[in-house]
């Protein structure tokens, strides 16, 4: 993509104006906490005062809506804490320019090493910068720096404590993540009855899956619907998946088939309903049509084999999802696989009572501090204080030069640094508007900080003229000032998922009626903010385009690592085949999630790249479609055979240790072949293969079959790989593939 094109894409995105859900209630409750701090302060020390503190309930607030799985009063609590620090350290260099601007660069860096630790972080350290440039000149002395401290600390001390007054929809965030993720796979299962190999994207599980870590204490107080469903959705999918799947499953057509499409449109409707109960609290209703299609059929059963065994399980399955998604366990219809008029039986109640068990144990385990819980009911999260080595590890693990996040914070801190001398410099006054603008725009992408550039201007620009003309027809008094800050704020929050042009224009107007507040004019603020706002979002566009963090040249180095995701998820399935009693236990659900986050990483990379006006050096766009279709077969195919796993009593399978063996050894050189622009090879494993081929007994049980007609898949989809990949790399000479220049 040249220069031009990704300019236009990237303005034509940061003015984009989406259409979200709204939240009213807690922007009204954001903006109330805001009011409450203004007005007090105003009241008791006046405009200065009042000004600071309502910078430290605004950055508390904003910090409640970032999308986070911490509290929200924490996450109040800990923005309003370390904007009090940060001001105060920053007022105390402020009287000496050459010191001030040293300490902005490494506060700066710092701040931009913090994205290491995720979104939320980054954010609020970078505003933390922002708003530090503007209240270091309110005091006129050490104490009074101090008291403006305490205020911002007040700030959010009064935003957590609404929070937990007038809460608004408790545990809502994580009633929608796992909600969402049962609706995925409901509509997956519904996709599966008419293409048996349909896609499925993992991110709803995968966000379901951060959304149930939470602290011992949280464990504590979580609603039980919570509990346990999102471990069963997990491994609900890999069952529907080999149910439908003809090559590992049952014939395309059929009576066996027609039976598999009654199950698995029963089963998106009792996800459905699982799911709707999560999200809203309430008990599952199930259709009776899905309960009669998942009644354990007492004879004349249908599927045979394999096909069998996945039905067990997925009725099974979904009794537990209905169950666990009772919460208290009431309902209003019998679980799956019993009749209407059914009493409970004794196999039925020795389950409850297992339930029960497993789920107070749970509850145990909670209460320990440690990193370890019931795999599919409870993860934990580090505390407040626990997160600190961790972050401080996250950090020092991106001091590298090729770390886009090292990258960024080496950006931000030299502009912040820039921009302050150069806003000195201009004589308009006021010239921290420049640094303050280029910190809050400035992103580890390319991407997010030139669309957010553009809005930033725009919006300010729309913003202040539209306070400016406000200002002009109601020449407001300072209560009159701050209530219209206050308006701002709340409609800031309100639209604060309608894009970052739309904030804009509101944050343009509180920043414009909070300084009117302290006395100065339109006149004053006005000019000099539009001026300078552009010119730190042009110096934040500029850094970029001088030291870039691009993605495009780091493409196949995101491919490699999810081949070898792939491979050793495909290795530990085999292994379990080979050796059932002795396999690690853990090694199977942890390769798998390592696969779903190489995935997801090659998926943002790519989006990533996608925008970069940069030449061609990593994948042609045919390759960049073809390999990832490859990898996703290969990992399908792996979860096709995880979803029949041998119990630990079963007889091994000899065969699949050699086929694991070579099958990790392939993968790791291929993916070094990957990155050096080679196509991958593959011979071992099918050395492996064949030479079981040759070796077959007639007598082989229906696992060697099983694993033997798996194996013969997963050749087929690296051979796939190899197709999508072997005209980007220089072709083989003499039997031997030449390396790339």
């Amino acid at each position: 993509m040249s220069w031009l094109h990704a300019l236009k894409h990237t303005a034509r995105s940061g003015l984009t104006v989406e259409r979200q859900r709204l939240d009213p209630l807690v922007a009204v409750r954001a903006a109330a906490g805001l009011a409450l701090v203004v007005g007090a302060a105003l009241y008791f020390f006046g405009p200065a005062v009042a000004a600071s503190s309502a910078f430290g309930a605004f950055q508390a607030a904003l910090a409640t809506f970032q999308r986070s799985w911490r509290t929200r009063p924490v996450l109040a609590l800990a923005s309003g804490a370390s904007l009090a620090v940060t001001t105060f350290v920053g007022y105390l260099t402020g009287a000496h320019p050459a010191l001030f601007v040293s300490l902005l660069a490494v506060w700066t860096f710092l701040a931009g090493l913090a994205w290491a630790i995720g979104p939320t972080a980054g954010m609020i350290a970078s505003s933390n910068v922002a708003i530090m440039l503007v209240t270091v000149t309110l005091p006129t002395s050490v104490a009074a720096a101090a008291g403006h401290a305490a205020m911002i600390l007040v700030g959010g001390l009064v935003q957590a404590v609404l929070i937990v007054l007038f809460p608004v929809r408790r545990w809502g965030a994580q009633r929608d993540a796992l909600a969402d993720a049962l609706a995925a796979e409901a509509d997956y299962a519904r996709r599966l009855r008419h293409d048996p190999v349909a896609p499925f994207d993992p991110e709803p599980l995968m966000t379901a899956r951060s959304a149930a870590a939470i602290t011992p204490r949280q464990a504590r107080r979580r609603p039980a619907e919570l509990h346990g469903t999102r471990g069963l959705a997990e491994r609900i999918r890999p069952v529907l998946a080999s149910l439908a799947d003809p090559a590992l499953g049952v014939p395309a057509e059929g009576e066996q088939r027609a039976r598999v499409r009654e199950l698995l449109a029963a089963a998106g409707s009792t996800l459905d309903a699982a799911a709707r109960a999560v999200r809203h609290g309430e008990p599952v209703a199930m259709s009776p049509a899905a309960r009669a299609v998942l009644a354990v059929p007492k004879e004349g059963a249908v599927l045979t084999g394999p096909a069998r065994r996945a039905e067990s399980r997925l009725i099974s399955l979904l009794r537990d999802v209905i169950e666990t998604a009772q919460g208290s366990g009431t309902t209003n219809s019998p679980r799956p696989g019993r009749g209407a008029g059914e009493a409970d039986s004794a196999d039925d109640t020795a389950y409850r009572t297992a339930r029960r068990l497993a789920r107070s144990a749970a509850r145990r385990v909670a209460r320990v501090p440690e990193n370890r819980a019931d795999p599919h009911d409870h993860l934990l999260r580090p505390t407040v204080p626990g997160l600190v080595p961790v972050a401080l590890r996250a950090m020092r693990a991106e001091l590298r030069r090729d770390s886009p996040v090292f990258r960024h914070a080496v950006r931000v801190a030299v502009v912040s640094a820039i921009g302050y001398a150069v806003g000195a410099s201009l004589p308009l006054g006021h010239g921290y508007w420049a640094p303050m603008a280029a910190v809050m725009v400035m992103r580890p992408d390319f991407s997010q900080t030139y669309s957010r550039a553009v809005a930033r201007f725009g919006g300010t620009l729309l913003g202040v003229g539209l306070a400016t003309g406000l200002l002009q027809l109601t020449h407001p008094d300072t209560r009159l000032s701050a209530a219209l800050a206050v308006g701002c704020a709340f409609l800031m929050f309100l639209l604060l998922r309608a894009g970052y042009a739309v904030t804009q224009v509101c944050v343009s107007g509180y920043v414009v009626f909070l300084l009117g507040m302290g006395g100065l004019q339109w006149t004053q603020t006005v000019p000099e903010r539009v001026v300078l706002t552009l010119a730190g979002g042009l110096l934040a566009m500029l850094a970029y385009a001088v030291y870039p963090a691009w993605e495009t040249p780091r493409l196949r180095t995101r491919l490699a690592g999810w081949l070898v995701a792939d491979g050793r998820y495909a290795t530990a399935v085999l292994q379990r085949y080979a050796d059932p009693a002795g396999a690690p236990r853990d090694a199977v659900r942890e390769a798998l999630l390592a696969t779903r986050e190489a995935r997801v990483a090659w998926q943002d990379a790519l989006e990533r790249a996608a925008n970069e006006p940069v030449r061609h050096r990593g994948l042609s766009r045919a390759a960049a479609d073809d390999a990832p279709h490859a990898l996703a077969q290969l990992a399908r195919v792996a979860m096709l055979m995880e979803a029949h796993l041998p119990s630990r009593d079963t007889s091994p399978v000899p065969a699949a240790a050699a086929l694991a063996q070579a099958l990790r050894a392939d993968t790791e050189a291929a993916a070094r072949a990957v990155r050096e622009r080679r196509a991958p090879r593959w011979e071992a494993f099918r050395a492996a293969l064949e030479s079981w081929d040759a070796g077959a007994a007639g007598d082989a049980t229906a696992d060697d079959r099983f694993v033997r007609k798996g194996a013969g898949l997963l050749l087929a989809a690296l051979n796939e790989l190899t197709d999508a990949l072997d005209a980007e790399g220089p072709r083989p000479q003499g039997g031997t593939a030449r390396t790339a220049a």
